[in-house]
């Protein structure tokens, strides 16, 4: 059982930063990967960086790729996004989420935990 509290989100305006952080509960978290998605109102929610159980590997979604950075500490049980010039565009609930299983990183369905989300919104 893994539990993921997510924080730092927040309004801020375009071309801005903001780092999330997602804090993990559960022994065996160094083992998995995890993945930060997005969901904006009446839109579905879609993958925007992940990380290997190691740190070694990271993948982005092309929107975000030169903006936004995805890191780990496993000392501290926690998974970081690093977000860079923000984007009105950007704005949505921001979860982390832990893989279970060899599945797509991409796909949201690949992973089992998901945290509560928090709010990022860009004013223009």
């Amino acid at each position: 059982q893994v539990q993921l509290v997510e924080s730092g989100g927040g309004l801020v305006q375009a071309g801005d930063s903001l780092r999330l952080s997602c804090a993990a509960s559960g022994r065996t978290f160094s083992r998995y990967a995890v993945g930060w998605f997005r969901q904006a109102p009446g839109k579905e929610r879609e993958f925007v960086a992940a990380i290997s159980g190691a740190g070694g590997a990271t993948y982005y979604a092309d929107f975000v790729k030169g903006r936004f950075t995805i890191s780990r500490d496993n000392a501290k049980k926690t998974v970081y996004l690093q977000m860079n010039s923000l984007k009105p565009e950007d704005t949505a609930v921001y979860y982390c989420a832990v893989r279970q299983g060899a599945r797509s990183l991409y796909s949201a369905t690949s992973y089992r935990y998901w945290g509560q989300g928090t709010q990022v919104t860009v004013s223009s």
